[in-house]
């Protein structure tokens, strides 16, 4: 189809710059150490790059945390290197995806320095308000943050309180000022006048405030969402964004966006307000209450959530991985006894679902989590915040360590394993940013499953050649098969042609029967030596089967 969109053909590889490759051997991963990878990304059949924030920040938040969207922070390298990978890249034939943070910036920005100024006209690119009367003393609202605690924080020298949805270091953007919706735009021209491809656009979907009315609902966290999650102005300030930037250039828009609802994600595509988004009940099956407390993973559960977006989404951005989750076969799969064959099986669900794959750093090779350690040597400003609170209710300390390992974002945030020298390769330097997961030294590195035909890395290879052949797979409708429990089967249908997959997610053995049709065709890929299909077959644990109908 010679009218496909880019972002239909090609997988997206997320990088988390911080904990890639480190070219100086500070310890921290910078663009130069992304350079140095591409030929790495283009053998692994990817298309697209995303690069987690690069921008100047005080990294309250890692980067989430925006001093300055013209500037690179020193940690990563300089504009000329940000210029020098995307010209590289493009060398390749990659394209390169920025992440957008315009909920809110870093309080340290030059606009909220100046908006504590009531006289300045930056004052309004903010939530600044007066406190409750009679004194003004308590918040204006009853708010929390993401991050729990108050969502106000009061600035004795204003003399007011300003809104921050997640950290008090991120101060929210009032969007109801059509000058910050000017600034955004002028971000995204910026952007795209160096040649980047597109933007991910973080936590997108709350950035209007409808009002500051009080929120309803538990205090812990998020209270007053229902004022600002998806509101009739975020639609409208999305759709100008594309009317005025977006439908001039060839580009890709990808939303972040918490807590949507099939009836807004529809709105969000056909509107022209983004191309896909991530959402998040799929990373939600194992939790509740906000990813604090935990429950046991189901395959049939898991199988529900992926078809009834599959179902009610006409293009889907699929990801079992990011820097916010941890790692996906530590969750889904056996990381113990099935290692290998989980890592397999959830890259044949992830990647021959309809729409666009996205594969996290590190996935490609089968890291996992890293090993449980003390809640305040986490560098997850979230994970620190649910440990103070923790501490507060005089929950036991080995009680917190298995809370703050369920959340803790760290585990995707390790660097990653390129070999078993110092730092698994992503340094020179003993003293990474962030300690390296020691099982590198067990073989879960690039180096060792490189020229490995029957490691993750290889079948992630062979997939993503698949992928990129198959119309089937980048176009084909997606039709659910019944099955047991366990086991997930789905065809992709286009024009004529089939393709089914066939993935038992569990560590027991499960007979297909008659549920999944008629089964006859060529196994095109399978996480196992000699598989074949047959009516009444035996999947073994994990096991997972690409066939061509």
């Amino acid at each position: 189809m010679s009218d496909q969109p880019l972002w239909h053909k090609e997988a997206v590889y997320q990088i988390y710059p911080r904990s890639f490759c480190d070219s100086n051997g500070d310890g921290i991963g910078d663009i130069p150490g992304i350079i140095s990878k591409l030929d790495y990304l283009k053998s692994l059949g990817v298309g697209i790059i995303w690069l987690s924030p690069i921008y100047a920040s005080p990294l309250d938040d890692l980067g989430y945390d925006i001093s300055d969207y013209y500037k690179i922070h020193p940690d990563y390298g300089t504009m000329d290197d940000f210029d020098n990978l995307v010209k590289e890249a493009d060398k390749r034939g990659l394209k390169i995806v920025m992440d957008l943070v315009v909920n809110h910036t870093s309080d340290e920005h030059q606009w909220f320095q100046e908006s504590m100024k009531k006289d300045s006209p930056y004052h309004d690119y903010y939530y600044w308000r007066e406190g409750k009367k009679p004194n003004g003393k308590q918040p204006p609202n009853n708010w929390t943050s993401m991050f729990t605690g108050s969502a106000w924080q009061y600035v004795p020298s204003v003399g007011e309180w300003y809104l921050h949805l997640y950290s008090k270091k991120q101060p929210d953007l009032n969007y109801h000022n059509p000058k910050v919706i000017e600034e955004v735009e002028k971000i995204l021209n910026f952007y795209f006048d160096k040649g980047v491809y597109g933007f991910r656009c973080d936590v997108i979907n709350q950035i209007y405030k409808e009002s500051l009315e009080d929120g309803k609902g538990h205090s812990f966290s998020a209270r007053g969402i229902e004022h600002y999650l998806m509101k009739e102005g975020n639609h409208q300030i999305l759709r100008k964004l594309y009317e005025d930037v977006f439908s001039k250039r060839d580009c890709v828009v990808i939303g972040e966006t918490y807590a949507v609802d099939f009836k807004n994600g529809y709105r969000f595509l056909a509107d022209h307000e983004m191309d896909m988004f991530f959402q998040f009940e799929l990373m939600g099956v194992d939790q509740s209450k906000g990813r604090v407390f935990s429950r046991k993973f189901k395959t049939k559960n898991f199988k529900r959530i992926a078809y009834e977006w599959q179902k009610n989404i006409p293009w889907n951005a699929n990801y079992l991985e990011n820097h916010d989750q941890t790692r996906s076969i530590s969750r889904f799969g056996d990381e113990k006894r099935f290692w290998k064959q989980s890592g397999k099986a959830l890259a044949l669900f992830n990647l021959t679902l309809r729409g666009t794959p996205f594969i996290y750093e590190g996935e490609e090779i089968g890291m996992l989590n890293k090993p449980m350690g003390e809640p305040e040597n986490s560098r997850d400003v979230c994970a620190l915040y649910i440990n103070s609170i923790a501490k507060k209710m005089l929950l036991p300390r080995f009680w917190r360590k298995r809370l703050i390992n369920r959340v803790d974002r760290d585990h995707a945030r390790t660097p990653m394993q390129w070999d078993k020298t110092t730092s698994a390769g992503f340094s020179s330097t003993t003293s990474a940013w962030i300690p390296v997961n020691p099982n590198y030294l067990e073989g879960i590195t690039v180096e060792d499953e490189n020229n490995d035909p029957d490691s993750i890395l290889s079948f992630y290879r062979k997939l993503l050649s698949i992928r990129r052949q198959s119309i089937i797979l980048q176009e084909g409708d997606f039709e659910p098969l019944s099955s047991a429990d366990d086991v997930i089967a789905f065809r992709r249908n286009y024009e004529g042609g089939s393709m089914m997959t066939l993935i038992n997610l569990s560590g027991k053995e499960h007979k297909l029967g008659m549920k999944c049709g008629k089964l006859s065709g060529k196994v095109i890929l399978s996480n196992y030596p000699g598989s074949h299909v047959f009516l009444e077959m035996t999947l073994r644990p994990y096991e997972a089967i690409l066939l061509q109908l």
